[in-house]
C-alpha cells in the first residue's frame, strides 16, 4: 500500500490499542458476527489474521483450535485476558507475527478469517499469498473488509486516502483487482455493517 508501511502500521495501532474496542467494537461488531457464523463448524484449525484486542475470539466454533496473529503487540496485550477467559472452552492461542510472512506450516489451518487487515496491510497480494499458504487445500478464506465504492462514501474513501499513513487504513481498495488472480473459488460476497460499509467474502482455497 502506498504510504504505509509496517512501522506506520505498528505506530498507528499503538496509538489506537487503548480505544480501539470503544471506537471500532460496537461499530463493527455485526461484521464479525457475520463472519464467525460463516465458518464451517467442522472446521478443527482456525487462524484469525489480525486478532487486534480479541473482540471476534468468543465467536468462534466451540471446537475448534484457534490461533490469532496480530503486528501490534500493544492490541496483543488486550487480546490476551480474552483469550485467557475462553481457555476453559476452547484452545486459543496467541502470535505476534507479520501476517505477510506467517510463522506456520503449508496446509496448517481449516479456516482462516481476516477482520479489517486487507486494508491495512503493506502489501495486500503478499498477505494473500501467505493465507493461501497455510490454508489447507478446500479450506475457507473468509475476508471482512472495506473496498473501494461502498455508497455514498466516494468523498471519505478520497480523504482518507491523502493521510493513509497517518489513519492505517487504505480507502481505495479496489475488491476484483485485488482479489481477482488467484486459484480460489469466490463463494458468496455480501454487504455488512451500518449502511454496508463493509463486505463480507466467502473463498475456497483450491
Amino acid at each position: 500500500m502506498q504510504g504505509l508501511s509496517r512501522e506506520a502500521v505498528r505506530r498507528v495501532y499503538r496509538f489506537y490499542a487503548p480505544v480501539y474496542d470503544f471506537v471500532f467494537g460496537l461499530l463493527l461488531d455485526s461484521g464479525r458476527a457475520a463472519l464467525a457464523r460463516a465458518i464451517d463448524p467442522a472446521a478443527q484449525r482456525v487462524l484469525e489474521v489480525g486478532v487486534g484486542t480479541g473482540l471476534a475470539l468468543k465467536r468462534y466454533p466451540a471446537l475448534a483450535q484457534v490461533v490469532g496473529v496480530d503486528l501490534s503487540e500493544e492490541m496483543l496485550l488486550r487480546a490476551l485476558p480474552r483469550a485467557r477467559r475462553l481457555r476453559g472452552a476452547r484452545a486459543v492461542d496467541l502470535v505476534c507475527a507479520d501476517a505477510e510472512h506467517l510463522p506456520f506450516p503449508d496446509a496448517s489451518f481449516d479456516a482462516i478469517t481476516l477482520p479489517y487487515v486487507l486494508s491495512v496491510t503493506p502489501n495486500p497480494q503478499a498477505l494473500l499469498r501467505e493465507l493461501r499458504r497455510v490454508c489447507r487445500p478446500g479450506g475457507q478464506i473468509l475476508i471482512l473488509n472495506h473496498f473501494r465504492g461502498a455508497q455514498g462514501m466516494g468523498g471519505l474513501e478520497r480523504l482518507l486516502a491523502r493521510f493513509a499513513h497517518r489513519v492505517g487504513f487504505d480507502s481505495q481498495l479496489d475488491m476484483d483487482s485485488t482479489l481477482g488472480g488467484h486459484d480460489w473459488t469466490r463463494e458468496q460476497v455480501r454487504p455488512v455493517n451500518l449502511f454496508g460499509l463493509s463486505r463480507l467474502v466467502l473463498l475456497r482455497n483450491a
